[in-house]
């Protein structure tokens, strides 16, 4: 159970969005940059970076700044936003970027997304974002009308072997998370999930952690910005529902069946 903090790039800037509207902007940090390294001075060894000016036009438009922090940290990064091309997957992928999220080409181009999976394999990534059940697609402005659920059973069909579950209506807002949605999409995806959307402080990650099984990272933006989620206890924290999970597991299954 890995702790993501998250930069969204916006013209250049960190920021957060309240619901994924591009209307409702907070800027935390004028150049990201320098805030991925903040956070690797922090602990974390993992951040999940959004180009918002790509997601919106289907284009990705701040990729330097990816390239930027791949040289200047050690950081594994997952990347996302107007990720739609060949040509990019593999500028990214020379960049050393670990994890890449691709989101509204699940539903329109879906040729694409199977020969990505295909040619990447584990680099690749699948987000779905969420509300009231339904997939949402570029940059959250338009709903697909598929539903969640049966986009993750395709994805996993697909051989996608990560999954970015964002719940919308919670994402940026501070509101806390339902942590047994998470449980289900695991259940559907087959594999553990990584949790974006509405952690907001240690009860969230506490209720996530005892679901640690269904978990494999956790993705956190407003609330390490704003300090209700101290970074290096989130971090101390998720290693030790990680290695309770294991140890559950092991002491379940002595002879490893």
């Amino acid at each position: 159970m890995d702790l993501l903090p998250a930069i969204d790039i916006l013209d250049g800037r960190a920021v957060r969005l309240a619901k994924g509207d591009y209307a409702k902007v907070t800027v935390y940090n004028e150049d990201p940059v320098a805030q991925a390294q903040a956070f690797e001075e922090m602990g974390a060894t993992w951040i999940h970076v959004v180009d918002l000016n790509g997601a919106k036009s289907g284009v990705p438009e701040n990729i330097e700044i990816i390239e930027r922090i791949m040289r200047k940290t050690l950081l594994k990064v997952e990347n996302g936003g107007g990720i739609r091309s060949m040509e990019t997957l593999q500028r990214l992928y020379d960049a050393g970027v670990a994890r890449v999220v691709l989101g509204t080409s699940l539903i329109t181009d879906k040729d694409f997304a199977i020969e990505a999976v295909s040619r990447f394999g584990d680099m690749l990534t699948a987000g779905i974002d969420a509300r009231g059940g339904e997939v949402a697609i570029d940059g959250w402005r338009e709903g697909a009308g598929v539903p969640a659920e049966e986009l993750v059973a395709e994805v996993a069909d697909l051989g996608f072997k990560h999954l970015v579950y964002t719940d919308i209506s919670r994402d940026g807002m501070q509101t806390g998370i339902d942590e047994q949605a998470y449980v289900r999409m695991a259940q559907v995806f087959r594999n553990p999930v990584i949790a974006s959307g509405g952690v907001t402080n240690m009860d969230d990650l506490r209720r996530l952690g005892a679901v640690a099984g269904s978990i494999e990272g956790v993705i956190t933006g407003r609330a390490v910005y704003e300090h209700t989620l101290d970074v290096p206890e989130a971090l101390d924290f998720c290693h030790k529902a990680t290695v309770a999970h294991l140890a559950a597991v092991a002491q379940a299954n002595p002879c490893g069946l």
